[in-house]
């Protein structure tokens, strides 16, 4: 069994990292650690507005039916007096809760179809940059927002 396949092209070829010094080990942990919290911190970022956004009205059914019935808050404002006695405010509960599988289910596949196209977690970096010397940066070209522009479509593999 071949331990590794040799790289497809002599530009690709790696060679073996020289170690950093230990201050700059320290430094380049500390700048990729920073990098990748801020790309986790924009994810984070990303997924809860997408998701504020897709569940806002099981948010504004539960809050009103929560508002109204007698036996939770019973507020006193007028269309609780006028529009909504306990068996609305029941079923507006109900409804709220029914449909937010279905809302759940479509603000994770726009998260996910976003982060895919923008490739977002494509540019996470590994901490072995920081260890040695002569390791590569994600490549950078068109068509992602960050790192991962330069990654080319076509595969090369060893067959």
């Amino acid at each position: 069994m071949i331990p590794g396949l040799p790289p497809y092209h002599m530009d690709e070829q790696l060679l073996p990292g020289q170690p950093r010094s230990p201050c700059c080990c320290l430094a380049w942990t500390l700048l990729i650690g920073t990098m990748n919290s801020l790309l986790f911190l924009l994810n984070l970022l990303l997924m809860f507005v997408i998701f504020t956004v897709v569940l806002l009205p099981t948010i504004v059914v539960v809050y009103f039916g929560f508002q109204c019935h007698s036996q939770v808050l019973h507020s006193s404002a007028s269309y609780c007096k006028s529009v909504l006695d306990d068996n609305s405010s029941s079923a507006l509960i109900i409804l709220g809760f029914v449909i937010m599988s279905p809302l759940l289910v479509v603000a994770m596949a726009i998260y996910c179809s976003l982060a895919r196209r923008l490739q977002l977690l494509v540019c996470c970096q590994p901490y072995s940059l920081a260890l040695y010397k002569g390791g590569r940066w994600c490549h950078r070209g068109e068509g992602a927002l960050c790192c991962a522009r330069g990654c080319s479509s076509q595969l090369k593999a060893w067959v």
